[in-house]
């Protein structure tokens, strides 16, 4: 008996070692975010990732990048993208603590990770400063990069920061560059359709393309396009010709031009 104490005490200690030591080294090692607030990034944490991974297959990696103003990004896009992907945003305080519990009990039914959770600013700090490997302490980072980015910056540049990097395709990255790449068209001069399938995609931009019909980008859009009906922010006449729009774009009666 005095053994098994004496384990798990060793072993509850050694936990509460690395776990303060790797808080402080996160609280040490924390880039000073505040520089964004004037500056866009040149690169991202992310976009160097995916250099090194092509490099190491050999292949050529070319990023796209247009950065824009957020008043130059249709209020409608901006809300769109918010829905799809954190409808809280404008309230918390860089982590959605339901989101999280959510998320852990999905992914406890599903014994895997099923379900993200992720706010924007939580993106947006993986996006700038972390790599996309999912590991405790990667989360636990990115954590506190999100509190950090909430605390230094407004709502209003993180979203524009966020807008900016996301990745949207292979070395497509940001808004305006997705709009032209897949549409030919500037954010502000976007249908509502096209608005829905382009934030539609941002979960998996490497499977899944906005101007190719595919059940996830059907199954998505029509979330999206429900929630943004739902909060009031379309009419019943924009949510029933967008719906008319994507139905006949799934069925195959109307192609937009591919680029």
């Amino acid at each position: 008996m005095k053994n098994l104490l004496k384990t798990i005490s060793v072993f509850t200690g050694s936990v509460l070692f690395l776990f303060i030591g790797s808080f402080i080294y996160i609280y040490f090692s924390t880039p000073d975010v505040s520089t964004l607030k004037t500056q866009n990034p040149s690169t991202t944490a992310f976009m160097e990732f995916k250099k090194q991974e092509a490099l190491a297959e050999g292949k050529k990696f070319v990023i796209r990048q247009k950065w824009i103003l957020l008043n130059a990004v249709p209020e409608l896009l901006r809300r769109t993208v918010i829905l799809a992907e954190d409808a809280a945003f404008w309230t918390h305080e860089g982590i959605d603590w339901y989101e999280v519990e959510q998320s852990l009990k999905k992914n406890w039914e599903e014994g895997e990770i099923a379900r993200g959770g992720s706010t924007i600013t939580q993106q947006l700090a993986k996006n700038l400063y972390l790599s996309p490997k999912k590991t405790i302490y990667r989360k636990m980072r990115e954590w506190w990069l999100a509190k950090k980015l909430e605390k230094e910056l407004t709502k209003s540049r993180i979203l524009e920061l966020y807008l900016n990097t996301i990745e949207l395709g292979r070395g497509v990255f940001g808004i305006a560059t997705a709009s032209q790449k897949y549409f030919g068209k500037q954010p502000h001069e976007l249908d509502l359709s096209e608005m829905v399938r382009l934030a539609a995609i941002i979960p998996n931009p490497l499977r899944i393309k906005p101007n190719s019909p595919s059940r996830s980008l059907k199954w998505r859009s029509g979330v999206i396009l429900q929630r943004l009906y739902k909060y009031n922010f379309i009419t019943k006449e924009e949510y029933q010709q967008t719906e008319w729009e994507l139905e006949m774009f799934f069925n195959g009666t109307w192609y937009p031009v591919q680029y």
